[in-house]
């Protein structure tokens, strides 16, 4: 389990994330036309998750709108933002925003994800969703990268991230 806080608060998640250099699991996820996606539908790309509670929060928003900036400029990578939001508010956020170089992909079915991952966050007021956190893979799925941001309400490190792509 990960320790992190939410607005200084105690929480934990419900496990860890996988370790640098492992192979990241499969996953199934639903795009924001209600289809699912899994994550061998990027293999042959560098990925970056950017994986967050709400996109209806001020940080995760800034998060989907920082990666969707430099996600244009980086080759052969696909930036996939990960929530347990409904697939509409997901592309509600993003018409109203603009963004365009990044995809959201929900949780909201299951949690699967989370709980394979170990960032579904096991207690507190935002039990159940996901804790903040970015991982980078590389075209095969291996995990190049991650970050458990200890504090919900604080922003990851999108330079770090960026730089497990060079």
């Amino acid at each position: 389990m990960a320790q992190i806080t939410l607005g200084g608060n105690p929480a934990t998640t419900l496990g860890t994330l996988p370790e640098t250099g492992t192979k990241a699991p499969e996953f199934t996820l639903t795009a924001a036309d209600l289809s699912s996606k899994k994550l061998s539908d990027y293999s042959g790309k560098r990925k970056i998750l950017n994986i967050f509670p709400s996109v209806d929060t001020g940080v995760c928003a800034t998060s989907a709108r920082t990666f969707n900036t430099h996600g244009a400029s980086l080759e052969n990578t696909q930036v996939l933002c990960i929530s347990r939001d409904l697939p509409f508010a997901q592309a509600r956020f993003c018409a109203a925003e603009g963004i365009d170089n990044l995809e959201m992909l929900s949780d909201f079915k299951d949690g699967s994800f989370g709980d394979t991952y170990g960032l579904s966050i096991a207690d507190g007021p935002f039990a159940n969703l996901h804790s903040r956190a970015v991982m980078v893979l590389d075209e095969q799925n291996n995990v190049l990268y991650t970050e458990q941001v200890p504090e919900i309400g604080q922003e990851p490190n999108y330079q770090a991230a960026l730089n497990a792509l060079v």
